[in-house]
C-alpha cells in the first residue's frame, strides 16, 4: 500500500522507520550517517530504503544494487552509484580525479590502488553534497563486486561532516563478513499482529486460525514469506502445507515459490525473464534488441508483468531478488546459452568489450580460442583499472575455454597470481592445480612453485611457509635470477618469522649465498641478512646498513617487512624513522591497500621510541581497521611495545598473552621473541625486576631479528635491581659487541647505560651523562627519559638529592607527557623519595583532543591545506574543515595562524 505521494506505508516498522527519519534529520543537520540494514531476504529491507528515498526531501539521492552476475565485474556496483555525480569529478585534486578515471574506464592510466580510488569516492559524495544533503542508497550488497565492497566499506568509516548519508541493506545469515565495523539496524519479521494482518490481505479465501497461525510461525512475520507463499494455494493446500513443521528455510521455500510461478508463465515469458535476469543492469533497450533476436515479442512482457514477477519502466524492476534467482536457477543450460548469445551479441564491443566477453564466455558451449583471448583481453582492462578481482574471473574463464593445453596452463597461472594479488589465496591454489595439468616450460612450473609458495607464506607466516620458498627459489636460479634473489628473500623472512618455533634461518641463508650477488635493493638486503644469519650480527652490521642505503632509494614498499626491523638491529634511528615515515607517505598517495597497514604498524614502533604515544595509537588504531579490511594484520611490534611502554599491568599483560597464544599456534617464533621483549620492558616498568629477567631470559633464547639486541640492554637494568651481577655482566658485554658494530648513536647511548649500570662504579656518572648526551634527540625521547631515570636513581642513591630531582624531574615530565604511566609511577616515587611533591600529571589530564583532532591540528599546524590534511588521513576536505573548527573552539582560537602558538602553548 501507498500514500497519497507514492511513498510506501510500511506495517509494523515503527521502530526502523524512526531510525531512518533520524538519520536524515542529522543528515539535513550537516553530519554524515551510515546505516547497514540486515535480514534475511524478504525480511522489508528494500522497503524501507524506499521509505527512506521517499522522505529524503530538499536532497539528492543516488542509488545502486549488487547483482549477482555482476559479482566479477570490478568496480560496477560502484560505478552505478557514482555515476550521477561524475559532474563534481572535475572538483577533485588531479591524483584522486586521474584514478577514479582510470577505475571505471573513462580513461587510461597507471592501475589505480584501492585506497587512493576510495579517497577520490569519498571527495566526490562530499563535493556533490556541498550544496544539498546526499543519499546514497546500496541494495543487495552481499552481490557487490570486491572492489566496490572494499571502497564503500573505507568510505563508510571515513564519512563524517560532509551531509552524506550512505546506507546499504544486506541479506543475513551468510554476509556478516559484509560492511563489518559499521552501524547496523536489524530489520526482523512483522510482530504477530501486523503478520497477521498482512497475511490476511493476501489469502485466497477462509482459513483455519490454527493455519495462519502456522503461518506466522513458520514465516517469523517475514514480510515477503507472508505475502508469497500463500501465492496460487487453495485454503486445503496451505492447511496441508502447514499442517506440520516445515524445516525447509523461509528463503527457499519463497524462491520455490517463485520458481513455480515463473514455471507458470507461457515459454517466451519464461525467456524473458531469463533475459532479464542475466542482463544485469536493467536496460531495457538492450533488452529489448537481445529478445528480438531470440525471438520474444511485447505481449510476453505483458504475461510476466500480469504475474507480479517483474515491472517495466525507465529499467527493469524485479518483484524480489529472489526472482532473478529463481529464474536463473530453473533454467535450462541451452536457454541460458541463448540469452547469453543474443546479449552477447547485441552489447557495443567498443563502448561495453568486457560485459559482451563475459556474456560470450557464458554462451560457448566449448573451447573457443577466440572468447578466450576476448577474455584475457578484458583481463587486461581490468588490471589496468586496479580489478585484479575481475582480471582473476576473466582469466580463470579463458583458462576453461582455452584449447591449447599449454596456453591453458599459462593462462590459468596467470588466474592463480591474479586471484592471489586480489586477496583470495585459497581461490588461487586451486587455480595453481589447474596450472599444473598443463605442459609448463620451466619457467612456468618454477612460476607455480613460487606462487605456491607466496600462497604459504600469505596465509601462515609460521614454520611451515619457508620450505616451499626455499625450494621455489632453487628452482628460480637457473631461469631467473632476479626472481631467484626476491624468492631467497621471502625464504630468508620466512624463517626468521617462525624463529625459535620451527624457523631454519641458517639452511635458507646457505642456499641464498651461492647466488650471485646483486647491488639492488632486493640483492642487498639478501646479503646482509644472509651474513646476519651465518656469520653473526657483528660481521653482518656493515652489511645491513648498506642495504638500508639501497632500500632508502627503492619505491617498492614490499621490502618494508625486512627493511624495518633491520633498521632496529643496526640501532639506525634515522633510517628508521626516514623509511616509515617514506613508507606510510608513498602507501597514503598511492592508496596501497595491503601494503599500508604494515607501513602504519613499523611507523607507529618508530614514534613509540621517538615518545610520540599519542600519535602511535593513532596509528595502531588504523591499522588494524585496515587489517581487518584487508585481511592481512599488521606486524604486532607497534602494539606489543606501545602496551608495555604505557605500562598499564592488567591490559598490556592481557595483549602479551593473547600475542604469545598466537605466536605458539601460528608457528611464529618472531612474534614470541616481541612479545618476550615488551613483558620485559612491561615489567621493568614497573619495577617487578624479578618478571622481568625471566621474561628476557626466554626472549633472548633464540637470535630474533631486532629483538635480541634491545632485550640485552633491558636484561641488564633487571639484572643489576635484583643482584645478579654475573649475568648483569654477561649481558652488558654481549650487547657492547653489537653496539660497537652499530656505532650509532643510539646504539652507543644504549651501550652507555649498561655500561653505567654493570660497570665499574667509578665511571657510572660520566656514562650516564655520555648516554644523556647521545640520545638527546627528537627521535628517541623514550630512551633518553630512561636513561635520565637510571641517572636519577643512581644519583639519589648517592644522597644527592639535588642533581637527582633535575633528572628525575625531567625523566618524570617525559613520561607522562608521553603516557608512559608505569614510568611516570617510578620516576615519581623516585622523586617523591628525594623530598619533592609530585604532582599527578598524565597525557589524559592535558589532552581534551580525540586522536583525529590532534593529527589535523599537528598537519594544519606544519601548513598543511585541507585537501592535503584529507589527503594524509584519508578523510574529506569538509570533515577536515569541521575538525577544526572543533579544535578553533577549544583552543580559544579563530584562525591558522595562531594555531602553531596556541598548540606550543597548550
Amino acid at each position: 500500500m501507498r500514500s497519497d505521494n507514492g511513498i510506501p506505508v510500511l506495517r509494523g516498522r515503527r521502530r526502523e522507520q524512526e531510525a531512518l527519519d533520524d538519520l536524515l534529520r542529522d543528515v539535513r543537520s550537516g553530519r554524515s550517517r551510515v546505516l547497514v540494514l540486515r535480514g534475511e531476504a524478504g525480511a522489508g529491507k528494500s522497503a524501507l530504503l524506499d521509505h527512506l528515498t521517499g522522505h529524503a526531501r530538499a536532497g539528492r539521492v543516488v542509488r545502486a544494487a549488487g547483482v549477482e552476475p555482476e559479482t566479477e565485474i570490478a568496480y560496477s556496483a560502484l560505478q552505478h552509484l557514482c555515476a550521477p555525480l561524475l559532474d563534481h569529478l572535475d572538483r577533485l585534486p588531479e591524483p584522486q580525479r586521474a584514478a577514479l578515471a582510470t577505475a571505471f574506464g573513462l580513461s587510461s592510466g597507471t592501475p589505480p590502488e584501492a585506497l587512493l580510488v576510495g579517497l577520490a569516492v569519498l571527495g566526490l559524495l562530499a563535493e556533490a553534497a556541498a550544496d544539498q544533503p546526499l543519499v546514497c542508497v546500496v541494495d543487495d550488497v552481499q552481490w557487490l563486486d570486491r572492489m566496490s565492497e572494499v571502497i564503500l566499506t573505507f568510505v563508510a568509516r571515513r564519512l563524517d561532516a560532509e551531509s552524506v548519508a550512505l546506507v546499504c541493506a544486506a541479506r543475513s545469515p551468510g554476509d556478516e563478513e559484509i560492511l563489518t565495523g559499521l552501524p547496523e539496524l536489524r530489520v526482523d519479521g512483522l510482530p504477530v499482529a501486523d503478520a497477521r494482518a498482512l497475511l490476511d490481505s493476501v489469502l485466497p479465501g477462509p482459513v483455519d486460525d490454527r493455519v495462519r497461525d502456522r503461518i506466522v510461525a513458520e514465516t517469523r512475520g517475514n514480510p515477503l514469506a507472508l505475502l508469497e507463499l500463500p501465492h496460487g494455494l487453495t485454503s486445503a493446500e496451505l492447511a496441508f502445507g502447514f499442517g506440520t513443521p516445515s524445516t525447509t528455510p523461509v528463503v527457499s521455500r519463497v524462491e520455490e515459490g517463485f520458481r513455480r510461478r515463473v514455471a507458470a508463465l507461457r515459454d517466451d515469458a519464461r525467456l524473458l525473464l531469463l533475459a532479464a535476469a542475466v542482463e544485469p543492469v536493467g536496460d531495457v533497450t538492450l533488452l529489448w534488441r537481445a529478445l528480438d533476436r531470440l525471438g520474444v515479442g511485447p505481449e510476453a512482457a505483458e504475461a510476466a508483468e500480469a504475474a507480479g514477477l517483474v515491472e517495466f519502466g525507465a529499467r527493469v524492476r524485479f518483484r524480489h531478488p529472489l526472482v532473478r534467482s529463481a529464474s536463473h536457477g530453473s533454467a535450462e543450460a541451452a536457454d541460458l546459452r541463448a540469452v547469453h548469445r543474443a546479449l552477447a551479441a547485441v552489447t557495443d564491443p567498443e563502448q561495453d568489450p568486457d560485459r559482451r566477453a563475459w556474456h560470450r564466455a557464458h554462451a560457448a558451449l566449448g573451447p573457443d580460442e577466440d572468447v578466450a583471448a576476448e577474455l584475457e583481453r578484458s583481463a587486461d582492462r581490468a588490471l589496468a583499472r586496479g580489478g585484479r578481482a575481475a582480471a582473476a574471473a576473466f582469466l580463470e574463464r579463458a583458462a576453461e575455454l582455452t584449447p591449447d593445453p599449454k596456453t591453458r596452463a599459462v593462462r590459468a597461472l596467470a588466474a592463480a597470481r591474479a586471484r592471489f594479488d586480489s586477496g583470495s589465496p585459497a581461490a588461487a591454489s586451486e587455480l595453481l592445480a589447474a596450472a599444473e595439468l598443463g605442459p609448463l616450460d620451466p619457467l612456468g612450473r618454477a612460476g607455480v612453485e613460487r606462487l605456491r609458495a607466496q600462497i604459504a607464506f600469505a596465509l601462515d607466516r609460521g614454520r611451515d611457509a619457508g620450505p616451499p620458498l626455499l625450494a621455489a627459489a632453487r628452482r628460480l636460479e637457473d631461469l631467473d635470477l632476479a626472481a631467484a634473489r626476491e624468492t631467497y628473500l621471502s625464504a630468508v623472512g620466512a624463517a626468521v618469522h617462525a624463529g625459535r618455533l620451527g624457523g631454519d634461518v641458517r639452511a635458507a641463508a646457505e642456499a641464498a649465498r651461492g647466488v650471485p650477488a646483486a647491488e639492488d635493493a632486493t640483492g642487498a638486503l639478501l646479503t646482509g641478512l644472509t651474513a646476519w644469519s651465518l656469520d653473526g650480527p657483528v660481521a653482518a652490521a656493515p652489511l645491513l646498513r648498506r642495504a638500508l642505503e639501497a632500500v632508502a632509494s627503492d619505491e617498492d614498499l614490499r621490502l618494508l617487512w625486512l627493511a624495518a626491523p633491520v633498521a632496529l638491529e643496526v640501532w639506525d634511528a634515522t633510517a628508521w624513522h626516514r623509511l616509515t615515515e617514506r613508507a606510510v607517505a608513498v602507501a597514503r598517495r598511492t592508496g596501497a591497500l595491503s601494503l599500508l597497514p604494515p607501513a602504519l604498524a613499523f611507523r607507529a614502533g618508530a614514534l613509540v621510541y621517538a615518545g610520540r604515544f599519542t600519535e602511535a595509537s593513532d596509528l595502531v588504531d588504523e591499522a588494524d581497521a585496515l587489517g581487518q579490511t584487508t585481511g592481512l594484520p599488521p606486524h604486532p611490534f607497534a602494539s606489543l611495545v606501545l602496551a608495555a611502554h604505557r605500562g598499564r599491568d592488567l591490559p598490556a599483560e592481557a595483549l602479551l598473552d593473547a600475542a604469545a597464544r598466537d605466536a605458539e599456534a601460528l608457528g611464529e617464533g618472531w612474534q614470541l621473541g616481541i612479545a618476550g621483549y615488551a613483558r620485559t620492558v612491561l615489567a621493568n616498568g614497573l619495577g617487578h625486576y624479578p618478571a622481568a629477567v625471566r621474561a628476557a631470559r626466554l626472549a633472548i633464547g633464540h637470535e630474533d631479528l631486532a629483538v635480541a639486541d634491545p632485550t640485552l640492554g633491558e636484561l641488564v637494568e633487571a639484572a643489576t635491581r635484583t643482584g645478579e651481577t654475573g649475568l648483569a655482566d654477561w649481558a652488558r658485554d654481549r650487547l657492547a659487541e653489537r653496539t660497537a658494530a652499530a656505532g650509532t648513536d643510539w646504539a652507543l647511548g644504549a651501550q652507555a647505560v649498561a655500561d653505567a649500570l654493570a660497570g665499574p662504579p667509578g665511571k657510572a656518572e660520566r656514562r650516564y651523562r655520555e648516554a644523556v648526551d647521545l640520545l638527546d634527540t627528537d627521535l628517541l625521547g623514550l630512551p633518553l627519559a630512561r636513561a635520565r631515570l637510571l641517572y636519577g636513581e643512581w644519583l639519589r642513591r648517592e644522597n644527592r638529592r639535588a642533581d637527582a630531582r633535575e633528572q628525575l624531574r625531567a625523566a618524570h615530565e617525559a613520561f607522562a607527557g608521553m603516557g608512559a604511566e608505569g614510568f611516570a609511577e617510578r620516576a615519581g616515587r623516585e622523586l617523591a623519595a628525594t623530598g619533592e611533591t609530585v604532582r599527578k600529571r598524565t597525557v589524559e589530564a592535558t589532552e581534551d583532543f580525540t586522536p583525529q583532532e590532534t593529527q589535523i591540528a599537528r598537519l594544519a599546524a606544519a601548513g598543511r591545506t585541507n585537501p592535503e590534511i584529507g589527503a594524509a588521513l584519508f578523510l574529506s576536505p569538509r570533515t577536515v574543515e569541521w575538525h577544526l573548527g572543533k579544535v578553533f573552539g577549544k583552543l580559544g582560537i579563530t584562525s591558522r595562524r595562531e594555531l602553531a602558538a596556541a598548540l606550543r602553548e597548550r
